[in-house]
C-alpha cells in the first residue's frame, strides 16, 4: 500500500498550508545553527572549548533520538495518524525551551562556567529532542502526501521559498534584531513566529487512513534495511557533508563581519540577506531545470556551483565584496535546498517500499537527520579548535591578527574540501534516468495490485 496514491490532486491550498511550516522550521533551526556558538562563546564568554565539548555531547544525543524518534513515529498507531499528534503534542514545549536557550540563568563572566556549561548543555538537548519530535514527522508527511515528481518539485519549490523567508528571519535579520532589541527578544519574536507557522502547516496537513497503516518492521531489520540501501546511503553522504559546510558558513559570518570585515551588525544582515535574496530568485529556475535535467544532474551542478562561490564569500575583505560573494552563494544554495531536502529522498524511501514493502518515512527521515546532526557536531568541534589554535579568546580586548586566517580557512579551504568528497559520492548515487523511471512505473503497478 502507498499512502494517498489513488487518492484526488490536493487542493492547492492545502499545498501552501503544508509548505508553509518550513519557516517555522527553519528560524529557530538556523537561528541555533548560525548564532548559538557565538553567543555562548562570544557574548556569555564561555571558553570555547567548552562550547565545543557540548556540541559533541548534543551529537551523541542525536545518534540516539533521531533514528528512535523516527522508528517510533513509523509504529505510532492512533486514530488521528502516526505522525501530527508528535507535531501537536510537541510545538508548545519546543517554542518554550527554544526562547530560554537564549535566557541563561548563568554568566561566565561571574565564573560560573560549569553552571553556564551544564544549563547551555541540557538546553541543547531539550531543544534538539523536541525539533526532532516536531519537525521530524512534520518532513515525514512530505513523501506521504504528494507522490508524483511535478507535485514534488512544485510543493519542494514552495517549502523553499517559505523556508527561505525562515533562512532570512533567523540568520540575516537576526543581527539587526539582537542588535537592536537583544538576545532575548530575538528569542521572544522567533518562538512565537516558529509556532504560528507550524500551527499553519498542520491545518494543511494530512494523513493516510490508520486503517491502511502497514505493519511496521521491527526496530533491528529497519535500521539494517536504511543503512545498508546504497541509494540512502550515497545521498545521505554528500546531504552530510552539504550540510557541514552550509553549517559552518552561516556559524562563522558572525566571526567574520566583527573580526575581519570589522561591519556593524546590521550590514552583516545586508550580506546574508543578498545570498537569500539570490535564493529567492533561483528557486523557480532550478525547479525546471530539476524537472527537465532530473534530480542527480542537477544536484552534481549545485554542489559544483556552491563550491566554487565560497572562494569570494570567505575571501571577502570589505562589506561591498561581502554582498557580492554572498549573492553567488545563494545561486548554488538554492538548488541544493530544493534537491537535498526532500526530493532525493522522496526516491530513496519510494525504492525502498519496493524492497520492504513498507512506508518508513519516519525511519528515513530519522536516519538523515542522525546525519545531519552528526555533520553539525563535527563542524561545531572542527570549528572551535580551529579558532583556539588561531588564538581566539572572547575574553581579549582585541584578538591577534592570526584569527583572520583562521576564520578565512574555515569559510574556504575546510568547506570546498567536504563540497568535492561530497561530488565524488555523489556520483555513486543510483536513483537517476532509466533506472529511476523503471523504479516509478514498478511502484505505480505495485500501488494497483494493493
Amino acid at each position: 500500500m502507498r499512502a494517498n496514491s489513488s487518492a484526488p490532486t490536493m487542493k492547492t491550498w492545502r499545498k501552501l498550508a503544508y509548505s508553509f511550516g518550513s519557516l517555522g522550521a527553519a528560524v529557530p533551526y538556523q537561528a541555533v545553527q548560525t548564532y548559538i556558538i557565538f553567543f555562548y562563546a562570544d557574548v556569555m564568554k564561555l571558553p570555547i572549548e567548552l562550547v565545543g565539548y557540548t556540541m559533541i555531547l548534543y551529537g551523541i544525543w542525536n545518534a540516539i533520538n533521531d533514528p528512535l524518534f523516527g522508528y517510533l513515529s513509523d509504529r505510532t498507531r492512533t486514530k488521528w495518524g502516526r505522525r501530527i499528534p508528535y507535531i501537536v503534542g510537541g510545538l508548545v514545549p519546543l517554542v518554550l525551551v527554544f526562547i530560554f536557550l537564549w535566557i541563561p540563568p548563568f554568566s561566565a563572566a561571574d565564573g560560573n562556567y560549569i553552571p553556564l556549561f551544564v544549563y547551555f548543555t541540557v538546553m541543547m538537548f531539550l531543544f534538539d529532542g523536541l525539533f526532532t519530535l516536531v519537525v521530524l514527522n512534520w518532513t515525514a508527511l512530505f513523501p506521504e502526501m504528494f507522490t508524483s515528481l511535478e507535485d514534488r518539485s512544485m510543493v519542494s519549490m514552495w517549502r523553499q521559498l517559505f523556508g527561505n523567508v525562515g533562512l532570512i528571519i533567523g540568520i540575516a535579520l537576526a543581527p539587526t534584531i539582537y542588535g537592536k532589541l537583544g538576545w532575548k527578544s530575538m528569542a521572544i519574536i522567533f518562538g512565537i513566529i516558529t509556532g504560528i507557522s507550524l500551527a499553519i502547516s498542520l491545518w494543511g496537513s494530512k494523513e493516510a487512513d490508520p486503517v491502511e497503516y502497514e505493519k511496521p518492521l521491527d526496530v533491528l531489520p529497519a535500521l539494517r534495511y536504511t543503512l545498508a540501501n546504497k541509494s540512502f546511503m550515497t545521498y545521505v553522504v554528500p546531504y552530510m557533508l552539504i550540510q557541514f559546510t552550509f553549517v559552518m558558513i552561516m556559524a562563522m559570518v558572525p566571526f567574520q563581519a566583527k573580526y575581519v570585515l570589522n561591519i556593524a551588525d546590521e550590514q552583516s544582515t545586508l550580506i546574508l540577506g543578498a545570498a537569500f535574496v539570490t535564493v529567492f530568485i533561483a528557486l523557480f529556475p532550478w525547479t525546471r531545470y530539476i524537472i527537465k535535467a532530473g534530480s542527480k544532474q542537477a544536484a552534481s551542478r549545485a554542489i559544483a556551483i556552491f563550491a566554487i562561490a565560497l572562494i569570494p564569500f570567505g575571501l571577502a575583505r570589505t562589506f561591498t565584496t561581502g554582498i557580492l560573494g554572498g549573492a553567488l552563494v545563494g545561486a548554488g544554495l538554492a538548488g541544493l535546498l530544493l534537491l537535498f531536502d526532500t526530493l532525493l529522498i522522496a526516491d530513496v524511501i519510494d525504492e525502498d517500499q519496493l524492497h520492504t514493502g513498507q512506508r518508513r518515512e519516519g525511519m528515513y527521515f530519522g536516519a538523515n537527520a542522525l546525519f545531519i546532526r552528526l555533520a553539525i557536531s563535527v563542524q561545531a568541534l572542527v570549528m572551535s579548535q580551529v579558532l583556539k589554535a588561531s588564538g581566539y579568546d572572547p575574553n581579549l580586548p582585541s584578538q591577534p591578527a592570526s584569527i583572520v586566517t583562521g576564520i578565512r580557512s574555515l569559510m574556504t579551504v575546510i568547506p570546498i574540501i567536504a563540497l568535492i568528497a561530497a561530488f565524488l559520492v555523489f556520483r555513486m548515487y543510483p536513483l537517476y534516468g532509466d533506472k529511476l523511471v523503471k523504479m516509478k512505473k514498478e511502484l505505480e503497478s505495485t500501488d494497483k495490485t494493493a
